[in-house]
């Protein structure tokens, strides 16, 4: 069985195996988000699940932190909190070296005593086994992932998704921003059918940014992915809370009802959760 409460915006949390895993953390009160290189980000929500009332958290799955829609100033503080941070490559750099440059008084050792990184970065492909309460293992495999149209990457910059895989559990494809179904496509050649797929959504865009082009899935390119997928369960993410989403929970009903796949859609609002029981994964 596999949980998943919504906390807001890309911010779920997911129960697999015994173990608790975090989606991008954004904790912060509604606000702005000015940037110097590209648009101002507006948060329009709070999250429904504050950091102190979580509960334990085994790992963080961040898709990026160079964006704040996805790691806000209290989702970073609250990354000192947790055992191990799952990343990309360069966002595990940038934040062991912000760790490091706080000091013990700011919580930025970069770490753990057992001298395992706090942060660590996976190239797509990468794997490393978490383990489990019950003597396990859950996988977890970072994914290809693109934030945007083709060519995007020195703009957007680096980011990833995740499988997590274990023998006795349902397959998990967690998405981080991305709008391209081509990584969907290779997801699926690898690891397809899954049973659980949490999208990224929203059709997350900004006029002057790739001439409107889409930085993340909109509602058709999400049900595009559960049918490539063959995604039993399909939890959608990071379509509320934001000003730059474009497209909500009615846009995904429509959608997934126009591609015959209404059945297999999860909308939680924030706050809300659900148990998750794929069909081939009942004994």
């Amino acid at each position: 069985m596999v949980r998943i409460q919504a906390v807001g915006g890309p911010t779920a949390i997911l129960e697999v195996g015994g173990l608790r895993l975090l989606t991008d953390p954004t904790f912060d009160p509604p606000g702005d988000y000015p940037r110097p290189d590209g648009p101002t980000l507006v948060k329009l929500a709070p999250p429904a699940v504050s950091p102190d009332d979580l509960g334990r958290v085994d790992a963080v799955l961040l898709s990026h932190d160079q964006h704040a829609d996805n790691l806000d100033r209290s989702g970073r503080a609250y990354l000192a909190r947790v055992p191990v941070t799952l990343t990309t490559p360069s966002g595990s750099a940038r934040l062991t070296r912000d760790w490091a440059a706080a000091g013990p008084a700011g919580n930025g050792q970069p770490t753990e005593p057992d001298g395992q990184p706090r942060a660590q970065g996976l190239a797509p492909w990468d794997q490393v086994d978490l383990p489990r309460p019950d003597g396990g293992t859950l996988r977890v495999t970072a994914v290809p992932a693109r934030h945007g149209p083709e060519g995007c990457e020195p703009v957007s910059g680096e980011v990833t998704g995740f499988v997590l895989t274990a023998a006795d559990l349902p397959t998990i494809y967690v998405s981080g921003d991305n709008a391209w179904l081509g990584a969907v496509e290779q997801v699926a050649e690898r690891f397809g059918p899954v049973g659980v797929a949490v999208l990224f959504t929203g059709a997350a865009r900004f006029p002057d940014r790739f001439d409107g082009a889409l930085l993340t899935l909109d509602s058709a390119g999400a049900a595009a992915a559960a049918r490539i997928l063959g995604a039993e369960a399909v939890v959608p993410v990071h379509y509320t809370g934001w000003r730059h989403f474009t497209e909500d929970g009615a846009e995904l009903r429509a959608a997934f009802e126009q591609a015959g796949l209404a059945g297999r859609l999860v909308l939680l609002a924030p706050g809300e959760s659900a148990a998750l029981i794929p069909a081939r994964h009942v004994a």
